[in-house]
């Protein structure tokens, strides 16, 4: 396990997102209801860039295929049987950390 700095939160604007490379993935950081949320930034359906989809409340919807995903729980609204992996970030003297594995 890895624990990356995403950067500073003041960068990370509500209903915005940054995508971060870490440990050869691409993750997906979003700011929700003043909460961040870290998810894989690459689709499972043929790799759509997560990280450049649209939020809407904690739904992330994937800009290629318009699959969308719950933030929070990893699974894909319309198929409990997708799932995207979710990472716990951390706030730390105004950095995003993220434990990625």
């Amino acid at each position: 396990m890895l624990t990356v700095n995403a950067g500073a939160k003041s960068n990370l604007a509500p209903g915005s997102a940054m995508e971060v490379e870490a440990l050869g993935r691409t993750l997906a950081i979003r700011g929700v209801d003043g909460e961040i949320h870290a998810v894989d930034g690459i689709g499972p359906h043929r790799g759509g860039p997560l990280g450049h989809g649209e939020l809407h409340g904690r739904v992330l919807t994937c800009p290629w295929r318009m699959w969308e995903w719950d933030c929070r729980t990893e699974v894909n609204v319309h198929n409990p049987a997708q799932a995207i992996s979710v990472y716990r970030p951390r706030i730390e003297d105004g950095d995003i950390l993220v434990q990625v594995y």
